[in-house]
Order: structure tokens, then sequence, then C-alpha cells
């Protein structure tokens, strides 16, 4: 079967090969797989992964045979699947963990966009309750920023959303952001309590770099800053004393939350199919054309996820 494989060459991280076919375990489903969901990470630290490996954790499609212990959705279920290594091929076999069972009238392409995305914005956003509270979300046009703006909205949050310039910015106000900026600089009282719109209860980043550290100064007594990406490839340098201060203790968390999905996953299809949630879908096209979605990822142009077709 046909298979995009990682690539550690200057041709770029990813390549078409025939592979194997999966053999599946008794507790795994063989699914076949009709759209996979590219992520910035996977694809920008590839060496992370063996060479002529089959790549990537995002797709969706039919389970065409159901595990042989019974468990997980039987035989023509529809299913996306998340976080669950060697998704990109025709076919691929899942335990049933990293398995959501996609509702009827939620299209497949959306269900594949969801997976890393969205289980992450997902994760980070129960760490606390958001009812009230001011959020702010870094590198929101991409894929985790638009799926967190919608969740912190949907929980009752003032949603600040930060974007790399102002044509990122499109769309973002209708998905539930009170504000949407290009510098933090721009914000009307940066030294106010939180609920002013100064400082942040939570702080949800995806670029890493300088960025952490003007986030740091307008955090919260109380905040946490999670860290779930680094696309800037920047360091992250902190002025002497930066990092001490009195009141209720402020914290960073790092997150790198692999654990089975299927529940998230279930949560995220339900608000989908409810209208509550949207599938950022920033390009789509046919797998054949991988290596121009990974130069539009690379470049930045794709605002949201791209989301391509096993054809």
């Amino acid at each position: 079967m046909r298979a995009l494989v990682v690539s550690h060459g200057e041709a770029g991280p990813v390549r078409f090969a025939d592979v194997d076919e999966p053999v599946p375990s008794t507790g795994e489903a063989l699914v076949e797989v009709r759209h996979i969901g590219l992520n910035f990470g996977e694809l920008n630290y590839v060496s992370q992964w063996p060479a002529g490996s089959v790549h990537g954790h995002d797709a969706a499609g039919v389970v065409v045979r159901a595990a042989a212990d019974g468990s997980g959705p039987p035989e023509g279920t529809r299913v996306a699947v998340g976080m669950a290594a060697h998704a990109w091929a025709e076919r691929v076999a899942v335990a049933p963990a990293s398995l959501g069972t996609v509702p009827e009238g939620v299209d497949l392409a959306d269900a594949a966009a969801l997976g890393i995305a969205g289980v992450t914005a997902l994760r980070v956003l129960r760490k606390r309750s958001l009812l009230a509270r001011d959020v702010l979300i870094t590198g929101a046009s991409g894929g985790v920023g638009h799926f967190a703006v919608q969740l912190a909205a949907l929980a009752g949050a003032r949603v600040t959303a930060l974007v790399g310039s102002p044509e990122r910015a499109a769309g973002l106000r209708d998905l539930g952001a009170d504000r949407v900026l290009t510098d933090l600089a721009d914000l009307t009282d940066p030294t106010g309590p939180a609920g002013t719109g100064g400082r942040f209860d939570l702080v949800l980043d995806t670029v890493g770099g300088p960025l952490v550290v003007q986030a740091w100064s307008r955090l919260a007594e109380g905040g946490t800053i999670h860290l779930v990406g680094h696309s800037s490839g920047q360091e992250t340098t902190f002025p002497s004393g930066a990092l001490f201060g009195f009141g209720e203790p402020r914290s960073i968390a790092t997150y790198g939350d692999m654990t089975p999905t299927s529940g998230e996953l279930t949560d995220l299809l339900g608000l989908t199919a409810a209208g509550r949630l949207s599938a950022p879908i920033g390009l789509r096209g046919g797998w054949q054309d991988v290596d121009d979605a990974v130069r539009a990822l690379f470049a930045r142009k794709v605002h949201g996820k791209a989301v391509l077709d096993v054809v």
C-alpha cells in the first residue's frame, strides 16, 4: 500500500513509498484512511522519527476490520484517528483508545482536523475553570489556536487572540475572540488586574521565544502559561529577577501529553455535530500534493489545519 514515510533528506520531511500492509493485533481495528491531518510540529521535527517509517498521527476513515477481541467500533464505523502512530497511509491499525466515532452529519475531513490540535487545546483549557476568566491564545490563527479560541469562548472565558499579522486575524472574532491583537504592547491597560484586560489567568502559548517572557509579565497572580508549541524557533530568555514575585504563585507548565485520546475526540466530535465547534481547515487538497501543503505550512500561509484527501 501507499504511505507517506519519514524522509531525512533535502527533498522534504516526507515522501511516498510502498509499505507493507499493517497487521492489527487482537486489540486493534483496521481503518481505511480517507483523509489525513497535517501538523506543523511533526513535520518540522521530523528528525525525531526513524527514516522510512510511516509518519503522521491524525486521520479519519472507516473501520474495515473490527478489533478481534471485540473492543472498539464495529466494521463500517466512520472514525477519527487522533495521536496514533503511522496514520498517513492508505490503511492503519489503531487501538480503540485512539479512535473517536464520527457522528452523522460531521464530515470526515473535519474529523481528520481534530486530532493533536483539538485534543491539545481541550486538555489545556480543562486544567481550570474558565468562566469569566481572561485567557490569552498565542498563535491563534494556527490549528491549536483556532480550536482554543472556540473552546475557551464556549467555557465562558474572555478571550484575547494574538496573531503574527493583521492578515492572520481574519475570522477569529467570529469564533469567539473578544479581542484580536498583533502585539501585546497594544493592550490598553497592561498593568491592570485580571478582568480589566491587562492580566491573564491562563495563557495557551504555541509560539515560544520572547513572547513567553512578554506573556509572563502580563500573567495574573495564580495564573499559568501552558507551553504547547515552539513555532518561532527562538530562545526564551528571562531578565534577571523576572521570575521573582509576591502574591499567589504563577507557573509555567510544559505539555507533551500523548495519552489515549478517545474521550477527548468523542467530546470534540459531539461539539462539532452540535454546531458549537468548527474545524479550522485552511488548506484542503489531495495527498499527492503533500509537498505543496508542507511548504505552505512552513511559510505560515495556512490559517488553521491542512487536511489532505487520500486518493
